[in-house]
């Protein structure tokens, strides 16, 4: 038993902290590859917002280091807890707390399951329409401090849209509750989205309150097959450009739609080297004038083949198969590595070029994926085999793909966050002066630095 453990079991019961290198091993790391150096001394459960309060009161009366955890489902090793310290594990503080259908707003705790709120307000014909590929595991909680997305975003935006309040435990202790039910406010800073995207280094979020929107009542899945990668970011842009603009729109190579095809029946055909998944809602009539719109777009840039497809049940399973593209790939491959770059919509032709350019000139396979409607592509780093060599050429790949990228006026990271993998390269999209300002801002709110340590900048030339 650590000293960090004993001491929490005097805030927590006994079954709530883990401190066994044997358990506290399985919290070094999230869905990536950054393991922590150092195993966290201690995992707690808390199960309220007040027990929270104590672990950070305890914490930082000990200046130790604390990592707010979901369901460590990220992609940018926010939640690796690379100084130790006190993991805060929030699967118990999981409740919804209330749906207000009047006001079109749902109180819930940061441990919350996405899938299963969008379960049961669709099940009150209400919508939620942030969706990351994650949904059925990871967390509200998470989702709200990394900003998380998915393919919706075209048309509805990502998760900073819909959060109008939180409560935060501030790294002293005390609890705060910025915004509100309100859907406008204009009074004073807006803390609620300083914290929304903060990645847990100014305090840990413990409830969400969530703007819904009523849920479409009809929709239909388009896939479109396509004679090259060029072709179909060029049919994206045109989409857009007419103001047809899908709830999805997602970019895939041949390689991609070989994986998913095992979830497909009827599968989609191999006879073209990129698709477009699409979906568009809302009534039946916007439904049907959209698609025809969309269709007829395909057809003048020569598409191989246009598919609507209207049965339901064969719609879901077309989803379904895009969200277990990641992992499915992790099975093939010895590593994955996911990047989640955004550029301007009418960039991606020039985008795709660029990765298919740095996957020949530096020697490693990259696919590309990714919710091309709102310009956030997912270039993925594709290793056979682990070796020093392989990642010199992995990290040469990523370097070229996030210069090409801000060429392209665009930004790191669209919504996975920045965490450990793209600490590197804040400041050539920020610039010094920009950090600078997070930095103090950091500070200022954590001045003992015991806030999830070592994510967003590099550590290295200066502490937060």
């Amino acid at each position: 038993m650590s000293s960090i453990g004993k001491d929490l079991r005097k805030i927590l019961s006994s079954e709530q902290v883990l401190d066994l290198p044997e358990d506290v091993s399985a919290y070094a790391n999230d869905a990536t590859f950054y393991v922590a150096k150092k195993n966290p001394d201690a995992v707690v459960f808390p199960a309220s917002t007040e027990e929270i309060s104590s672990i950070i009161k305890y914490a930082a009366s000990n200046k130790i280091p604390v990592v707010p955890r979901g369901a460590g489902s990220g992609l940018a090793g926010g939640c690796t807890p690379v100084h130790g310290g006190i993991v805060i594990d929030m699967k118990r503080i999981n409740k919804i707390i209330e749906i207000d259908q009047k006001n079109l707003v749902a109180v819930v705790e940061s441990g919350l399951v996405l899938e299963k709120f969008v379960k049961t307000v669709e099940g009150m014909k209400l919508f939620y329409p942030p969706d990351p590929q994650s949904a059925e595991v990871c967390t509200i909680g998470g989702n709200i401090a990394t900003r998380a997305g998915g393919p919706r975003g075209v048309k509805y935006g990502t998760t900073e849209r819909y959060v109008t309040g939180i409560e935060v435990v501030m790294p002293n202790g005390d609890v705060i509750n910025p915004g509100g039910r309100f859907v406008k406010q204009s009074s004073g800073y807006d803390l609620t989205h300083l914290f929304t995207g903060s990645e847990g280094t100014l305090g840990v979020i413990t409830k969400g309150i969530l703007r819904l929107l009523p849920l479409p009542p009809a929709k239909k899945t388009i896939v479109v097959t396509c004679v090259s990668a060029d072709q179909a970011a060029e049919i994206v842009s045109e989409i857009i450009a007419r103001g047809a603009v899908p709830a999805v729109l997602e970019f895939l190579i041949k390689l991609a739609v070989m994986a998913i095809n095992g979830y497909l029946t009827p599968p989609i055909p191999l006879t073209g080297e990129a698709y477009l998944l699409m979906e568009v809602d809302g009534n039946e009539a916007q439904v049907e004038l959209e698609s025809e719109e969309i269709k007829a777009v395909c057809n003048e840039l020569g598409a191989v083949d246009i598919r609507i497809v209207t049965d339901k049940a064969e719609c879901e399973t077309y989803w379904y198969a895009r969200s277990r593209l990641y992992p499915l790939m992790t099975t093939i491959f010895k590593r994955v590595i996911t990047e989640d770059i955004t550029v301007p919509r009418n960039k991606i032709p020039e985008l795709v070029k660029a990765m298919q350019a740095i996957s020949t000139s530096v020697g490693i396979g990259i696919g590309i994926a990714g919710h091309a409607g709102d310009g956030n592509m997912h270039p993925t780093i594709l290793q056979s085999e682990v070796s020093e060599e392989v990642a010199r050429k992995a990290d040469k790949a990523i370097e070229e793909m996030i210069k090409v990228c801000l060429e392209l006026q665009g930004t790191i990271s669209g919504e996975h966050g920045i965490g450990i993998h793209k600490s590197s390269f804040l400041e050539l999209e920020h610039g010094p002066k920009q950090v600078e300002i997070m930095k103090s801002i950091k500070r200022t709110l954590d001045p003992l630095g015991i806030m999830n340590p070592g994510k967003i900048w590099k550590e290295n030339g200066g502490k937060a």
